[in-house]
């Protein structure tokens, strides 16, 4: 037992309130999970395979519909998955020195959390023209989101969506849908890449609850209609969160000043 009983509920929630609100735009929530994770946890290797875990469960169902409703097709997605799935895998067998991953952890979800910001105050999308770019930009975001990902144990939507948007790759719920497929295979790679480098760690108690509680938040997120919940007004609440927990980590688990 990692976690006070008490810790673990308010954390089941959280997990509960994340996965709703990130399935609903196509994210699984990791940088969330890693987040609160390190509010009660100490052991990177257990942050790191129980928001990986808790990704996979969330992008698994949210994947599937996407699928079923015809908003994603294989074959313009394999670019960006071949790439990002050898990465994600080397990525994650790195051992890294905890202050080196939490430095690492900190960056990456204030980096993750100023792109969500920036994606909020940009023009309507639906407004602006898709662009045609050449295939090696896809395969070239692959590999650096995919090891980005693997390292940190964020699948990589997070930062692959923005980005898209931003260059207007493609409709916003057809970069969802890539989002949570991207989601999907670097969480599958980041786990057998913790598994063969035996870094995986996942205390049952913990790992059972909150993963059923990601399973109900993220079935439900991507299932009910939140018209009255603004997309934006989700990324911009998600964005904060992220940003000051990213800066507690840099600050005081990375670079220990406090």
């Amino acid at each position: 037992m990692l976690i006070p009983i008490e810790q673990l509920v308010f954390l089941c929630i959280g997990f509960f309130i994340i996965a709703t609100l990130y399935s609903s735009v196509g994210f699984g929530g990791g940088s969330s999970y890693l987040a609160l994770l390190t509010l009660v946890l100490t052991s990177f290797f257990a942050i790191r395979s129980i928001a990986l875990v808790c990704n996979l469960v969330v992008v698994s169902g949210s994947t599937y519909l996407y699928f079923k409703n015809g908003h994603a097709k294989l074959k313009d997605f394999l670019p960006f998955v071949l790439a990002s799935i050898p990465l994600a895998y080397i990525g994650a067998t790195f051992r890294l020195k905890e202050s080196v991953f939490f430095i690492i952890l900190g960056c990456s979800l204030i980096l993750s959390a100023l792109f969500l910001a920036v994606q909020t105050v940009e023009i309507d999308k639906s407004k602006k023209e898709v662009e045609d770019y050449p295939n090696y930009l896809s395969y070239v975001l692959g590999v650096g989101i995919g090891f980005l990902s693997g390292l940190v144990g964020i699948g990589g939507g997070i930062f692959l969506a923005p980005v898209l948007n931003h260059l207007r790759w493609n409709k916003a719920i057809k970069i969802a849908a890539l989002a949570s497929f991207f989601i999907l295979v670097n969480s599958v790679s980041g786990l057998f890449g913790l598994i063969t480098s035996d870094s995986l760690s996942l205390p049952l108690r913990e790992t059972i609850c909150l993963v059923i509680a990601v399973l109900l938040g993220g079935q439900l997120g991507i299932r009910i209609s939140l018209k009255k919940l603004s997309a934006n007004g989700i990324k911009r609440v998600t964005a904060l969160l992220v940003f000051v927990v990213g800066i507690r980590v840099l600050l005081v688990n990375g670079l220990e000043l406090f």
